[in-house]
């Protein structure tokens, strides 16, 4: 049988394609057309090297070293990011800290597709850290959504001590705490609880949870590991007062 070329309207455009065009429009319309900024190829630069800081520790003089523009600059930038809703900045949960914390917020891009099309690809960019802050900033914006869509009505924050340990997101609100870790493998190790275990030991009222790129439902101590897209169907009962399944335990 032959196959010719397919009818245009049954042709879906490449999302990519749809998302980087999507950034630039809104550059163009929001950002120029009301003089948000003054050097629109300037912010564009801070975009991109933003774009580094993606799921991290947000270090601003690092970023206005990269873009080779003032401090203050930069953190005027992220202010108006955070005002266009396309930013975010998570501070770092301190309530009753038991340890010594990093200072530094968090920073995500609201979308985890809108990061992919900013963010620089070329041979010095690694595709499993890019591909590791686009999973944690899925589970961001997804636990964001159903707080908000359920009116679970949680605080995000993160937390992260000098040493490294950290909890990519904590959600703080009426329901509880809940502390969650995101690793891309499909293998979970123990010292991938870590931060994890130190935050419910100072926590012992906290829900740890763990979503990796695995199929089992087991547990680590009182430290639940799921697998990512279950987790993110089952938010809700995560998030809010129903019990959820019991998991294998390791021993």
């Amino acid at each position: 049988m032959q196959f010719g070329l397919l009818p245009t309207a049954w042709v879906v455009a490449d999302p990519s394609d749809y998302l980087r065009s999507y950034a630039g429009t809104y550059l163009r319309e929001e950002v120029m057309q009301e003089s948000l900024v003054r050097n629109l190829g300037g912010f564009k630069r801070f975009l991109e090297s933003a774009s580094l800081s993606q799921a991290a520790s947000l270090n601003m003089q690092a970023v206005a070293t990269d873009c080779a523009v003032p401090r203050k600059t930069v953190e005027t930038h992220f202010e108006l990011l955070e005002d266009l809703l396309l930013g975010v900045r998570l501070p770092i949960f301190t309530r009753r800290a038991a340890r010594k914390l990093v200072a530094h917020p968090k920073f995500f891009y609201f979308d985890a597709g809108v990061y992919r099309a900013i963010r620089p690809r070329g041979p010095l960019d690694s595709p499993a850290e890019i591909d590791g802050a686009a999973l944690e900033t899925l589970v961001f914006q997804i636990i964001r959504a159903t707080s908000a869509n359920v009116g679970l009505d949680y605080d995000l924050f993160a937390w992260r001590t000098p040493t490294g340990a950290d909890v990519d997101l904590v959600a703080y609100g009426p329901g509880g705490l809940h502390a969650f870790a995101v690793k891309r493998a499909h293998r979970c190790q123990e010292k991938d609880i870590e931060g994890l275990r130190l935050a419910c030991e100072d926590y012992p009222e906290a829900r740890g949870h763990l979503l990796y790129g695995g199929d089992r439902h087991y547990a680590y101590g009182q430290i639940e590991v799921l697998p990512v897209e279950k987790a993110l169907m089952r938010l809700p009962e995560l998030l809010g007062s129903a019990p959820t399944p019991a998991p294998d335990r390791l021993q």
